[in-house]
């Protein structure tokens, strides 16, 4: 893998990290939603850490499918779980939350099996088929 695709990997970490935090923020702000009053979401809408974790949930999508555009789902996945450990830690310093121990396990846990799983290739090989047609062509982009 190129430096380029780790970039765009730890952006898909980075970008949905923060936009979930964000978006945490402004909902404490504006308040429990319930069903029954559906348009209190509207309201939300309004908050600006709402409006700046859309944007970085959108640049998370961004980022999540240029990964996948390279890389299988199951090592583009286990390699955004690290989000989990960046955005506990966002949690904790930024949103002062308090964290149990067994969440910090959770999490270390998240992380052990990540470094498993990453010692893989980024893209399964497939032994060459003779196809022709459409198909042929899906496969050879």
């Amino acid at each position: 893998m190129t430096l380029r695709k780790y970039l765009v990997l730890l952006s898909v970490v980075i970008f949905g990290s923060i936009g979930d935090t964000m978006l945490a923020r402004g909902m404490k702000d504006v308040g429990a939603i319930d069903i029954h009053h559906v348009s209190h979401v509207f309201t939300a809408l309004s908050n600006p850490w709402v409006i700046f974790g859309i944007f970085c949930l959108l640049g998370f999508m961004s980022s999540y499918m240029t990964a996948l555009s390279f890389a299988d789902l199951t090592y583009v996945l286990p390699a955004t779980a690290l989000g989990y450990v960046f955005m506990a830690l966002l949690s904790r310093f930024w949103l002062h939350e308090h964290i149990s121990l067994l969440r910090w396990l959770g999490i270390a846990l998240i992380t052990a099996g990540v470094g498993l799983v990453a010692g893989g290739p980024s893209r399964t090989e497939h032994p060459p088929t003779s196809v022709s047609g459409p198909k042929a062509v899906q496969e050879r982009v």
